[in-house]
């Protein structure tokens, strides 16, 4: 079992089992989703997942996409998007344990900021 939190801790969720992939993702959507120049994400199937605190508010961010946030802090939670219904992918910052997970994928690296730090480049 694997746990994670909102900052402020009112949004907590729980999984089962490994991650379906890992990677990081520089678009502009989950850049300006985070305020980051990298957001990093694991993947993990909806039928092993549960939220266990308080609810994430879902913001429509495109069609078929909702970002989740606490309604409390405003931290970002997670993301799902029609194109996998399966899944539901999870900021790995949130996780209650982040040094047990590596990434393994990027997405969308084209999309950089020329001035996005050099060591999330899994390359």
């Amino acid at each position: 079992m694997r746990i994670g939190r909102c900052l402020c801790g009112a949004v907590t969720y729980s999984y089962e089992g490994e991650a379906l992939w890992t990677g990081h993702c520089w678009c502009e959507s989950c850049r300006r989703a985070t305020s980051s120049p990298v957001t990093t994400f694991l993947g993990v199937p909806k039928s092993a997942f549960s939220w266990t605190g308080m609810q994430p508010k879902p913001y429509k961010s495109s069609p078929g996409v909702n970002r989740w946030f606490c309604p409390e802090c405003g931290a970002p939670m997670a993301y799902d998007n029609d194109k996998w219904p399966d899944e539901i992918h999870l900021y790995a910052a949130t996780l209650d344990d982040p040094h047990s997970f590596w990434p393994e994928e990027r997405y969308y690296f084209g999309e950089r900021l020329p001035w996005s730090p050099a060591e999330v480049d899994p390359t």
